[in-house]
């Protein structure tokens, strides 16, 4: 789990290199970065939401 949370951080951030890509789709089930994705995606919405509501008041 841990290197599909690595591969889905370099996918954000976009330095996945190619190789790394293809590498994780051969080896790991997809579903594994699917919800590691979407895991990460709401926590990157929760933080943006909590740091505008910080520097709104």
């Amino acid at each position: 789990m841990w290197q599909a949370i690595k591969s889905v951080l370099a996918a954000f951030l976009g330095v996945q290199k190619d190789e790394r890509r293809r590498e994780d789709f051969r080896s790991e089930r997809p579903g594994t970065f699917i919800v590691a994705g979407v895991i990460l995606g709401l926590l990157f919405v929760l933080l943006v939401a909590f740091v505008a509501v910080m520097a709104a008041r």
